[in-house]
C-alpha cells in the first residue's frame, strides 16, 4: 500500500512502512502542514492491530530534514502565540517517540535543528557518509524546549549535548557515530539497502515483544521529567527567547547569510 500527501509520501510494504518527507525544494524542512500530516499518519498506523516497523527519510539525497522552516518561526510574537506555533512540531516528535513499534531514521543528507531532533526521536539512526547534523538554536537566538534537550541528553549524554548546543557545531560523516548521534555510517549507495534490511530484520520478530520492549525503554527514560515549577521556568525561558529582538535578528541574519548582531534582548 502506498499513498501521497504532497509533502509526505507513505509507502507500506508488508510489515514495514516508509515515511518520506517530500519537500526537496526546502531541503525537506518541516512545516506545520508536514508536521500535522506526519502526526496523523503515525496516529493512524499506531492504531492498527499490526502496526508496521517504521522508516523515516527525506526525499532525494541532499537532506533528511533541514529543520523547521526558518521563515515560519514566530519571532517577535507574544510569548503564548510563539509557544502555540511550535506546539505541532513537539506533538509530532512525541508521536515518533510513542509510536508502538521501532522507528528507524534513514539520514540521507542534512539534519539540522528540528530535523536533527526528529532523527533523535527515532529508535535507531543510520546515516550516509555525506550526512551532516547539528543544532543551531544558539546561533539563531533560541532557547530550545526542555523536552528536546532531554532527548539529546538521553541519546548522546549530557557532556556531548552541552557541546552540541553551546557550539552550534556541524558534525559530519564518521564523527556522527563517534559522538553517538547515529548507530552506523555507510556509503550513500548502501544506505537504502542496509536500512531496509535492518527494518526487515526487526519486523520478523514478535510484535508483542517489540512493542513491550520499546514501551518499557520509554518508561525508563521518563525518570528525568521536570517538576511542575521547573517546567514552568523552562517554558518561560523558551517564550522569552521567542519574543526577543535577538530571535528576529538571528532569523534575518540566517536568511541574509550573514553573521548575526545580537544585543541580548
Amino acid at each position: 500500500m502506498s499513498s501521497t500527501n504532497r509533502c509526505l509520501l507513505v509507502e507500506y510494504r508488508e510489515r514495514v512502512c516508509t515515511l518520506t518527507i517530500n519537500r526537496p525544494e526546502t531541503k525537506n524542512a518541516l512545516s506545520l502542514e508536514l508536521a500535522d500530516a506526519m502526526t496523523r499518519t503515525l496516529g493512524e498506523l499506531s492504531r492498527r492491530p499490526d502496526p508496521p516497523v517504521m522508516i523515516v527519510r527525506g526525499a532525494g539525497d541532499a537532506a533528511f530534514c533541514s529543520g523547521f522552516d526558518i521563515r515560519s518561526l514566530p519571532a517577535g510574537a507574544p510569548s503564548a502565540a510563539g509557544l502555540e506555533r511550535i506546539g505541532p512540531v513537539e506533538t509530532l516528535f512525541q508521536h515518533v517517540v510513542d509510536y508502538p513499534m521501532p522507528v528507524i531514521a534513514m539520514i540521507n543528507g542534512a539534519a539540522f535543528g528540528a530535523g536533527c531532533e526528529l532523527a533523535v526521536c527515532c529508535d535507531l539512526r543510520i546515516a550516509a557518509d555525506h550526512a551532516c547534523m547539528g543544532m543551531p538554536p544558539a546561533r539563531l537566538g533560541l532557547v530550545y524546549p526542555w523536552t528536546g534537550l532531554r532527548r539529546f541528553v538521553h541519546a548522546i549524554g549530557l557532556a556531548r549535548s552541552k557541546e552540541m548546543f553551546f557550539t552550534a557545531r556541524t558534525y559530519r560523516g564518521a564523527e556522527l557515530k563517534r559522538i553517538g548521534l547515529v548507530n552506523e555510517v555507510l556509503p550513500r549507495h548502501e544506505l537504502q539497502a542496509v536500512t531496509t534490511r535492518l527494518a526487515d530484520e526487526i519486523a520478523v520478530h514478535a510484535p508483542l515483544a517489540l512493542k513491550g520492549i520499546k514501551r518499557v525503554l520509554n518508561l525508563l527514560q521518563q525518570s528525568a521529567a521536570l517538576q511542575p515549577e521547573a517546567e514552568r521556568e523552562a517554558q518561560a525561558r523558551v517564550a522569552e527567547a521567542l519574543a526577543s529582538e535577538d530571535l528576529q535578528e538571528g532569523r534575518q541574519a540566517f536568511i541574509e547569510k550573514r553573521p548575526p548582531r545580537f544585543k541580548g534582548a
